[in-house]
């Protein structure tokens, strides 16, 4: 999965440089004003200790949090540190935060090699897989694969191009596209495969689940991105059956990925700042040793969405795992 990465890393760094003008306003801000920036959870340690202070990067998703909060709260109550989550923008944003000694952790990290530029000049470091597996893709609604079976080939979309068609996708098909800052190809996949249809940016991952669960429950057409791992699967048993297949690119070669076609599967990283990795300290095993599953953390997620805080969902996962925590504190 090394070249994946490689590889995936050039869209990535395509897809951000066309922010970059407005990044660099943001980063400016972000780092010179980094104790204003909006806090998920900013928390004390509540175990006696002195294990320091260390900040970790908050991204949008429903399983960032469940991860990021789970590895807080071990820090807190089994080490002692004191925890800071700060919301920033996934990709460069929070590797310049990074490298400049703001951010110490992302805990999950879905930009396949994006990062490279930091991690070339010893800026970010790479902290090991977190054992996620990141599937994307564009997904219909699952009754479609019962009506349409063939509607998941790729080749056969334009046949129902017509279905899919909105007030606002100016008489094409509605592609919903990820929210703006997600990893996303969509307009190049509709691009390179000559498709009939609009890409709709989602204004965020609970109108992506709105979608899809309103079009399953009235049976209406519906086409939106979705990833693994992800609470919707639960709410959608059938969902992973109605993904879209795609020609798959051959990702070792980044010319031949040119075509941009489908997502690969990828292992999801941890990242950590220079300034971590040097300490080598009690939080940097931590980060370093964390591991767990999809399934794990759409657990914790799914008692998120259900209304329980990030504390008492990451608290639940370790208490009722505590041979795993031990292995991440090396107890």
């Amino acid at each position: 999965m090394g070249k994946t990465y490689n590889s995936l890393g050039g869209l990535m760094k395509s897809l951000f440089g066309r922010r970059s003008a407005i990044v660099t306003v943001v980063i400016a801000a972000a780092l010179i004003l980094s104790g204003c920036s909006k806090s998920v959870n900013d928390s004390a340690g509540g175990a006696s200790g002195d294990c320091g202070s260390y900040a970790i990067a908050m991204h949008a998703w429903g399983g960032y949090t469940a991860s990021a909060q789970v590895v807080a709260e071990v820090a807190k109550q089994e080490l002692g540190c004191t925890i800071t989550q700060t919301t920033l923008e996934e990709g460069p944003v929070t590797y310049d935060a990074m490298e400049a000694g703001t951010i110490d952790v992302v805990i999950e990290d879905w930009g396949g090699g994006r990062w490279k530029d930091w991690t070339d000049r010893g800026a970010v470091v790479e902290a090991g897989e977190n054992g996620n597996i990141g599937i994307i893709g564009m997904y219909v609604a699952p009754w479609m694969v019962e009506k349409y079976p063939d509607i998941v080939d790729s080749k056969n979309l334009n046949k129902y191009a017509a279905l899919f068609k909105t007030a606002d996708s100016g008489g094409k098909g509605a592609w919903f596209e990820g929210p703006t800052g997600y990893t996303t190809i969509g307009e190049k996949m509709v691009s390179a495969n000559k498709l009939n249809f609009k890409v709709i940016f989602s204004g965020s991952e609970a109108a992506l689940v709105d979608g899809f669960l309103k079009a399953e429950e009235n049976k209406t057409p519906f086409i939106g991105y979705a990833w693994q791992p992800w609470t919707l699967h639960s709410k959608l048993p059938t969902l992973e059956a109605a993904r879209v297949k795609f020609p798959a690119n051959d990702w070792s070669d980044p010319a031949a990925a040119s075509g941009l076609t489908d997502y690969p599967s990828t292992p999801l990283l941890k990242l950590i700042s220079k300034k971590l990795n040097d300490a080598n300290d009690p939080f940097t095993s931590l980060v370093k040793n964390f591991k767990w599953t999809n399934a794990d953390q759409n657990g914790v997620a799914a008692d998120l969405e259900n209304g329980m805080s990030a504390e008492e969902a990451a608290s639940k996962w370790i208490a009722a795992n505590a041979a795993t925590v031990a292995s991440w504190v090396g107890k």
